[in-house]
Formats: C-alpha cells, structure tokens, sequence
C-alpha cells in the first residue's frame, strides 16, 4: 500500500511506514517510524519500494529526496524483528532483498536522489544513505556502521560506497571498530557533501532539492550515470561514454537555448527536452 492509497482508505499518518509527496519535480520520501528511530521493518522496506516505484514512473520527478521523520533518519535494521524469528537468515532476506531491489533502481535511474540525514544514521540505515548521489546532513548527524557489534556483515550496498568513498584503510576501520563518526568528520572524510545546523536542514534540503530538479535532466543524468561508472570501467570505455553521452546532450533543445543563454549571459531555463 502506497501512502496515497493509505490515506485514500482513511489511514492516520502515523500509521504508514513511508511517506510520499510530489511536489516542484521533487519526489519527497519520508520513513516514517519516529518512535522506533526509523529502523528497518518489513513494511518500511515494502514502503520504500512501493515509493520509490511510484517516483520512478512520474516524468514530473526530477529529484528524489529520502529523509526521515523524528530525531533520527535510521537505527538501521529492526533487530526485534530479527530476534524474535525462528529462521533468522529467511528474515533477514525477506527483510534485505527489498531494499536491494529498490537500491539498485535509485543507482540506475537518471534522476538525482538526495538523502536528508539528521540524529542516528547507523547499520543498514547508514549503508542505504551512502548509496545516495548526494547527501546534506544536519549538524547532530552521527554515523555508525554497527554491523560488527551485532556479529554481522554489510548489506544495503555499504561495503560497495565504503570503500569507494574514503578509501579501503579507513572503510576498514569504520566497519570493523564500529566507531561513532560525528558530521564534522564525515563531512572530512567524504562522507557527505554538506552540513548544516539541525534547525535549517529541512530549508535547505528543499533548496538543494529546488536547485537539482531545475537542472537539465539528460545531462545530470549522464553526469550521475558516468561518474557511477567511473572506477568500474577502462578508460577507454569511458572516454567512449563520454563522447556518446555528450553527443546525446547535444541533440536537446536544453543544450541549444543553455548555449543562447550563455551568449547573451542569462540563467538558461531546462525543460527536459
């Protein structure tokens, strides 16, 4: 069930796991488990599939924003429900195989997912915002990989982004000594791209949000789709998808009236097409 469809049935807010509004070519996606600082069950994964779908399908969403409601964005994996099942690795699946599922469109898809943090972002909760394009973090954001203090190894794509993101010495060491990292030195190391204090977050999410789906969709979407592409490809390969990307940009009324504006110095107005 959709939160739309939850409220079309007379559903209270509170009782939906994952919140979705549309709104100026920005999906807003909302986990929605305050109370248990948003840790992962079965219906907030079922939630975060159904939402993200629904932002995929809309031509009008050219931004996906994942934040979170209360205090934290996520505790990670709800480890009540894992303790309380008899086949602990079938729960655990049931559990991971959505968010996989759902990660690995958010990474394909040309559109830009910005992740909103704030309080914990831990386990699974940590690995799913580092598989975001980008990431704002409130100043009382606090990081911690935690899989190793429960006597498990990654999922949600954290051993993927990791590595990739601050080296393999120091993921190491983030997954292994299962140490708090505060935003200051997430900000340092690469983790997020921006911090700001707990109050503004909300602000200046939107803004950034505003900022990205004003942009010009073919080519932000070249832009993420290269970039991912990066570390995995030859070089040649690249330079290849570089050039055929570029070409495709060229081809767009975008790339035409970005160059008139640039001529006439004026802000170019992107239209997707």
């Amino acid at each position: 069930m959709t939160a739309g469809e939850a409220r079309a049935e007379g559903a209270h807010e509170h009782d939906i796991a994952v919140l979705y509004e549309a709104r100026d070519g920005a999906a807003w996606i909302t986990f929605n488990r305050p109370a248990q600082l948003n840790a992962f069950d079965l219906a907030l994964a079922q939630g975060f599939r159904e939402a993200v779908t629904r932002a995929l399908r809309d031509d009008d969403v050219r931004v996906i924003v994942v934040r979170a409601a209360g205090r934290s964005f996520s505790a990670g994996g709800d480890l009540g429900y894992l303790q309380a099942a008899q086949d602990k690795p079938g729960a655990a699946l049931a559990l991971i195989e959505p968010f996989h599922a759902t990660l690995a469109d958010l990474a394909r898809t040309p559109k830009i997912v910005l992740g909103s943090l704030k309080g914990a972002v831990a386990g699974g909760g940590m690995s799913l915002a580092l598989n975001l394009d980008l990431l704002i973090a409130a100043d009382n954001t606090v990081f911690n990989f935690a899989y190793a203090r429960i006597g498990t190894s990654p999922d949600c794509g954290g051993s993927w982004a990791l590595p990739r993101l601050v080296g393999l010495r120091r993921a190491l060491a983030i997954a292994l000594l299962s140490e708090s990292v505060d935003a200051g030195e997430a900000l340092s190391l690469g983790l997020v791209n921006s911090v700001v204090p707990r109050e503004a977050l909300d602000e200046e999410t939107a803004k950034l949000a505003a900022r990205l789906a004003q942009g010009a969709p073919l080519a932000q979407g070249n832009i993420k789709a290269l970039l991912r592409a990066s570390l995995d490809n030859g070089y040649d390969a690249q330079l290849a998808r570089e050039a055929t990307g570029f070409a495709a940009c060229a081809r767009t009324q975008d790339f035409a009236q970005a160059l008139d504006a640039f001529i006439d110095k004026r802000k170019p107005v992107f239209h997707g097409r």
